[in-house]
């Protein structure tokens, strides 16, 4: 009997969004180092205030592309690459950046609407959470397919235990992560994917409200500042 194994195609993409963590960590040590609040803050770290009072909006998006120490940066490579492998040749890989960006951008903006105005937080695990979540969205779309079934099984279970730990961890952004996370699910629906079952349009469009007040939300909550 002949047996032939199916090989996942090269994740050209997320093999780039790695890569671009990595220089960007070298570029933190070069700079003094990833710990350093200095560097971090000239990078682009996210911190309320910088946000609210000098209207430095770009730090939304840079903040997911810096990391805090090895350890921070190698977790998430590592779950990234994780999902990035099986998710991306599933929604294409240009959806697949779109939803990882986008993501990195909804879990800032959680932290900037109620979370610590003084705080200097970094990090990919805000984009990581939404990859979670848009597996999660491929999954009630598509749970008749069983590797679809595992999958999502598998990343439900990971975002619930990630979420119980950061409860007990310090200095974790967890509002960070649950914006990421409700992020990607709902971009999942609204850009679908190229190769599984798509949403219905009233639920496409549903999604797309849903961002937009989310994302008024979070800035209009995030621009008052508590002193």
């Amino acid at each position: 009997m002949e047996t032939r194994k199916t090989r996942l195609p090269l994740p050209y993409m997320t093999i780039a969004i790695l890569a671009v963590l990595v220089v960007m960590y070298l570029v933190e040590t070069v700079m003094g180092g990833s710990t350093s609040g200095t560097v971090l803050m000239r990078l682009g770290a996210m911190n309320n205030l910088a946000v609210a009072e000098h209207h430095q909006f770009w730090r939304l998006f840079t903040a997911q592309f810096l990391h805090i120490g090895w350890l921070h940066l190698a977790s998430n490579a590592v779950m990234i690459y994780y999902l990035g492998q099986y998710l991306e040749p599933i929604i294409g890989s240009w959806r697949f950046l779109g939803i990882y960006l986008l993501s990195g951008v909804g879990g800032n903006l959680l932290s900037f609407a109620v979370g610590n105005d003084y705080s200097i937080a970094a990090g990919a695990s805000t984009a990581l959470f939404g990859l979670l979540g848009a597996v999660i969205a491929l999954y009630v779309r598509n749970r008749n397919l069983p590797f679809i079934e595992q999958l999502g099984k598998m990343s439900i279970a990971l975002a619930v235990i990630n979420l119980g730990l950061d409860l007990f961890i310090k200095d974790i952004d967890i509002l960070g992560h649950v914006g990421g996370l409700i992020s990607g699910f709902f971009l999942c629906i609204l850009i679908g994917n190229k190769n599984l079952r798509q949403y219905h349009t009233k639920l496409r469009v549903i999604s797309l409200v849903v961002l937009i007040l989310y994302t008024v939300w979070s800035l209009r909550s995030g621009m008052v500042i508590s002193y």
